[in-house]
């Protein structure tokens, strides 16, 4: 056995310091290198940032449906007494700056008060008010902000009073200025106390009365020095929105210790309690749930996905090995050992790899909001990602020793004494049953939580659910690759040298059909997630906007008085051309009858869900009535011919939802088929508008037409839901482009591997008389077809999964209509284009490399 014998000298650094210089020769594997680091990196700390703009995303949305008042801690005291309202008061003022919060804001409201008397003759019921700042978020229509009280317009022109007015009681202060009324839904501002704030017009069995705000607080103390106790006493913070989960958690943390110290203080004083609460600590409960929720889900396909980015550069490492296999034999001949051999891989292919991972890092950073959720995330997130990206990156160097010490120690190490290398079995085992059996358990895993109309607001998702489209895509993947496998290994049968270029291009596939095996599975998971991932993201914005706009009708919706569904009080002009008025009736048990305006309704209600032709047709078909009974549109199960409150109905046509119906069973009628005394018994009347509800609202309210129960589709219904599942596809989605980029990547280094051999085969026969155009067309056919293969593949798969699965991730399926796939000729357009575009640039660098090839020094290598 021969011994080989190490020398004692020191090792020369000559390789180690020109190894960089050295990459250089071959600048497409140096791409490689830093695209793969780049890839792996900015999937890691993409994957970190991801999940912690979710939680921001959510808090922002939380914020905008909660009231501003309750972001910090508020305290209130029903039925307070001056003395506990000033040691309320005290307290919070005092202990709010040792917890980092401001100025307190304090809202007081008087029980009602009788039989006012504005020297009239008449008397009114009103209620006295005062919030801090508060006269500065009314609108004054007239008057100075002088101390005193201001009325509300609608009790000004209804008294004929104005400013200048005082009551007969001589303890109250002149009226100084008119307001325009706060009517529901009122700004914002006023959400903590809009109960006492807006006047109820509507309720006749609950007392109520005008509002008049006190302009400053001694004016107040004044008006309410002889009420024993007060209606409401409501201490609150104008704390800004909190923007990222860590920050909510503080002012979460900060409100509850401040509460302690007051309750501490007030039973120590002995004045009593106060309800105190942080009403945002459900909000930052949610943001922490679905934070976990989308982390635990893009779990498994962020390791997946940094696991091929290693993977792609163990091919890289491969790839230098083979390409500097004469140096490595050198170099192991003088006795350098193999992790001094793979750190030579690591000196010429090392600071692409740290400039690519960088740089992956930096580009997830700036590129967060072109594919993570619309939040922001904390500076804890940042430094995560940041450490996750640096433990890719070392293990990406690991990595590449590693393959070229394994292989180099395998080749000149163990010599002629190492064993005889055992088959591949690797390459025999069915990894297509094990990725089957995931997707199955995946699919049996699929969430639930859109069975019942009680849904939570941040669905518990099973991360194996999640992984059920990646595992679909790869188990295809696979089997794609398999059949290929075996195809290629039985091509040596073709005899096709009619078409020499069809044979050449067979050969060059069969000859290299473990790389062209690889990229298959590469590219058919990248197509195949990024058409599943797209798809489900796309759907659920798709179901969100459709169950939103059938839910609510229309954009907005307000219910009206009857004279103005009856047309006997005109809408106003800036509404008639936006608008429509529905009747609604219901019947016992048997369902609900709309009644339409045929000429406003296809164009103001929402009916992009509909066949708008169909729907037109049957509106004109219902606009005529008939002798014995109403043309209907059946909607959803009700029956063809039934009795109602309007009369007998039969059936024109068939929809399965409806506005404002839904799937419900019911019926919709022209007006126009209908007598006056038929519309009569027309309890409901609403209007529907594409217009938003504040527009509405306040066209309605200088029309003097009462309206109540506004309806928006921004706030019908939780849309969380909604935004968690397109959160975690869009990731899904991410790793597709991710994935696409390495698959287009490992195809430009099967080209390179094979470079010295395409070069010298091609440029012998372009001499021998083969025209460009033949080669191109070789190679065209070569490689489009692999990735012809794998686009069709991956979109089909992709899709069918989408489509499949679409419904079962739809976290509001009680709402109809069913959630169903958007239009994907684009997305399908886009992605066989980017494919077009990597076969072409592929196959230009093969027929480069052999025009611009020169045969003697190809020969004499």
């Amino acid at each position: 056995m021969p011994i080989r014998r190490r020398s004692s000298r020191p090792l020369p650094l000559l390789p180690w310091l020109s190894a960089p210089r050295a990459a250089l020769s071959s600048p497409l594997t140096l791409i490689a290198a830093a695209v793969t680091a780049l890839l792996s990196c900015f999937l890691g700390m993409g994957a970190v940032l991801h999940t912690s703009a979710a939680g921001g995303a959510t808090l922002d949305y939380q914020a905008d449906t909660a009231c501003p008042d309750h972001y910090g801690p508020v305290f209130i005291k029903s039925s307070a007494e001056p003395e506990q309202v000033e040691a309320l008061a005290e307290a919070v003022t005092r202990h709010a700056p040792a917890h980092g919060f401001g100025r307190p804001s304090v809202s007081l409201f008087s029980h009602l008060v009788h039989d006012v008397d504005f020297g009239t003759g008449k008397t009114y019921t009103v209620r006295v008010a005062y919030k801090d700042g508060g006269t500065d978020h009314l609108e004054s229509v007239r008057g100075t902000d002088a101390p005193g009280l201001w009325m509300g317009r609608d009790l000004a022109n209804a008294g004929g009073l104005g400013p200048g007015d005082r009551a007969v009681d001589p303890s109250w202060p002149a009226i100084t200025g008119v307001y325009a009324d706060l009517y529901n839904p009122a700004p914002r501002w006023w959400c903590s106390v809009q109960d006492l704030a807006v006047q109820n017009r509507l309720v006749d069995h609950i007392a109520t009365g005008a509002v008049l705000f006190a302009t400053d607080r001694a004016t107040f103390d004044e008006v309410t020095r002889h009420q024993s106790r007060l209606e409401r006493l409501t201490i609150t913070f104008p704390t800004p929105a909190p923007r990222t989960l860590a920050e909510a958690e503080d002012n979460q943390h900060r409100a509850e210790a401040l509460i302690a110290d007051v309750r501490e203080e007030l039973r120590a004083r002995g004045v009593g309690d106060a309800l105190m609460s942080t009403p945002f600590a459900r909000s930052v409960e949610l943001a922490q749930q679905a934070q976990a929720t989308v982390t635990w889900s893009i779990l498994p396909l962020a390791a997946l996905s940094v696991g091929v980015g290693l993977l792609g550069t163990a091919t890289v490492g491969l790839q230098w090995y083979h390409r500097r296999h004469a140096q490595v034999r050198l170099y192991s001949a003088r006795g350098h050992g193999p992790l001094a051999i793979g750190m030579v891989a690591v000196a010429e292919l090392g600071l692409p790899i740290v400039l690519g991972g960088v740089a992956g890092a930096v580009l997830a950073r700036a590129a967060l909001p072109l594919y993570a959720p619309p939040g922001r995330f904390g500076v804890d997130a940042e430094l995560i990602g940041t450490a996750v990206a640096a433990g890719v990156l070392l293990a990406t160097l690991a990595l590449l020793v590693a393959v070229v010490a394994v292989r180099t120690h395998r080749e000149f190490a163990l010599g002629l004494t190492a064993p005889r290398r055992p088959r591949r079995l690797w390459l025999f085992l069915p990894w297509e049953l094990g990725t089957a059996g995931v997707a199955l358990l995946g699919w049996l895993r699929l969430p639930r939580y859109g069975d019942s109309a009680a849904t939570d607001p941040v669905p518990e998702t099973d991360p194996l659910a999640l992984l059920y489209p990646v595992a679909v895509v790869l188990t295809v993947g696979l089997v794609v690759a398999r059949l290929a496998w075996w195809t290629l290994r039985a091509s040596h049968r073709l005899r096709w040298w009619s078409r020499p270029t069809v044979q050449w291009a067979v050969r060059r596939l069969a000859h290299a059909r473990a790389p062209v095996t690889g990229v298959l599975v590469i590219a058919v998971l990248a197509v195949g997630t990024l058409a599943a991932g797209f798809s489900i993201a796309a759907a659920q914005q798709q179901a969100l906007a459709v169950k939103s706009g059938v839910f609510v009708g229309a954009h907005s919706r307000v219910d009206v008085e009857n004279p103005v569904g009856r047309g006997e009080v005109p809408l106003p002009a800036s509404l008639r051309s936006n608008s429509t008025i529905v009747g609604v009736v219901s019947d016992d048990g048997t369902g609900k009858v709309l009644v339409v305006d045929p000429g406003t309704f296809g164009h103001a209600a929402y009916t992009d869900h509909l066949p708008q032709n169909e729907l037109d047709r049957m509106l004109e078909e219902s606009a005529t009535p008939e002798s014995g009974s109403l043309p209907a549109i059946r909607v959803g199960d009700a029956l063809s011919t039934r009795d109602t409150v309007l009369g007998e109905v039969h059936t024109v046509g068939t929809v399965d939802t409806a506005p404002m119906l839904g799937g419900q069973p019911g019926h919709i009628v022209s007006r126009t088929a209908l007598d006056a005394e038929q519309l009569d018994r027309i309890p409901r009347w609403t209007l529907l508008s594409t217009k938003s509800a504040e527009q509405v609202g306040a066209a309605l309210r200088q029309a003097a037409i009462v309206h109540m129960n506004s309806v928006d589709r921004d706030t019908a219904f939780n849309a969380l839901p909604f935004y968690v599942v397109e959160w975690t596809f869009s990731f899904v989605a991410l790793l597709g482009v991710v994935l696409g980029v390495a698959a287009a990547l490992a195809m430009l280094i099967a080209v390179e591997v094979r470079r010295r051999q395409n070069a010298l085969t091609g440029a012998l026969a372009l001499r021998m008389g083969l025209r460009q155009r033949s080669l191109w067309s070789g190679h065209l056919t070569e490689l489009g077809a692999v990735a012809l293969l794998a686009l069709a593949a991956g979109l089909t798969c992709g899709i069918t999964v989408a489509a499949v699965s679409v419904a079962r991730f739809d976290p509001a399926r009680w709402l109809p209509p069913v959630s169903e796939l958007p239009d994907l000729l684009s997305f399908v357009l886009t992605v066989v284009a980017c494919g077009a575009a990597v076969v072409t640039l592929a196959c230009w660098i093969a027929v480069r490399s052999a025009r611009t090839a020169r045969v003697a020094e190809l020969l004499r290598d």
